[in-house]
């Protein structure tokens, strides 16, 4: 549901080839929907959105020729910089698989302001349902991670990029990912993928990382990637999460 997958618009892949190449090494893994989500952004005036949609069915076209079987969803990656000033008819050409509803907003890599929660309440008034893109790797989040529980309990999804999982021990990044996947508040298991030197678009190094460290239950860790994405992307209600593992007692017993 996060993949920098267009070619030479962003920091993506440079050609079209670097695209062909990103998508067929997602297909291996077992991936069988990536959606494109460009950084929308100023530092990338290459990514307008009224072109996503014509730029995404040149891709898709590539696919089919090449007999490449992953579909490719439109989308984008929005600062919240960006969409302050963006009315909704933009905002709506950048919603995941262009369901006119689902906005993935971009956690900020410098700390947060008062600024940022204001926009993010602005954007769901106006109707958006916003899921937060790799929100562990925020200085601000990693010193004051309730601020995530908050962000859950006010509506906002949360998606964790599956390269955090795999970086060092000592990694503040790392430690937070798994405090999210272990307190529940992650709806979604991304790459983030860049191409193919940066954070390929394959999840299955993140789920067997997540299942050594017994930070989320096998069914849960499906529901990031398949059952929670699903909806997001229909702009449906998401499914009931999995059941929570039974806490184990004393002597073994479960409750």
């Amino acid at each position: 549901m996060h993949a920098h997958v267009l070619p030479g618009i962003d920091d993506g892949p440079d050609d079209l080839e670097g695209s062909l190449a990103m998508v067929e090494v997602a297909e291996l893994a077992g991936v069988g929907t990536l959606v494109a989500t460009p950084h929308i952004r100023e530092d990338h005036p290459e990514v307008r959105p009224d072109e996503l949609a014509g730029r995404v069915a040149e891709l898709r076209d590539e696919l089919r020729a090449r007999a490449i079987d992953v579909s490719v969803l439109s989308g984008g990656e929005v600062a919240v910089t960006t969409a302050i000033d963006m009315s909704d008819a933009e905002l709506r050409l950048v919603t995941l698989g262009g369901n006119g509803r689902d906005l993935l907003i971009e956690a900020p890599y410098a700390p947060l302001t008062a600024m940022f929660d204001t926009v993010l309440d602005d954007l769901r008034a106006r109707g958006f349902r916003l899921t937060l893109a790799h929100p562990e790797r925020n200085s601000t989040i990693q010193e004051e991670p309730e601020r995530l529980a908050s962000l859950v309990n006010h509506g906002v999804l949360i998606q964790v990029t599956g390269g955090s999982l795999a970086r060092p021990r000592r990694s503040r990044a790392r430690k937070l990912a798994l405090r999210i996947l272990s307190r529940r508040w992650c709806h979604v298991l991304a790459s983030d993928s860049h191409g193919l030197e940066l954070q390929r678009p394959n999840l299955r190094e993140t789920l067997r990382i997540a299942q050594d460290e017994r930070a989320a239950p096998t069914a849960e860790l499906q529901w990031m990637v398949r059952d929670a994405p699903s909806a997001i992307l229909a702009g449906e209600e998401l499914p009931p999460r999995p059941a929570a593992r039974p806490r184990r007692l004393a002597f073994g017993r479960r409750r």
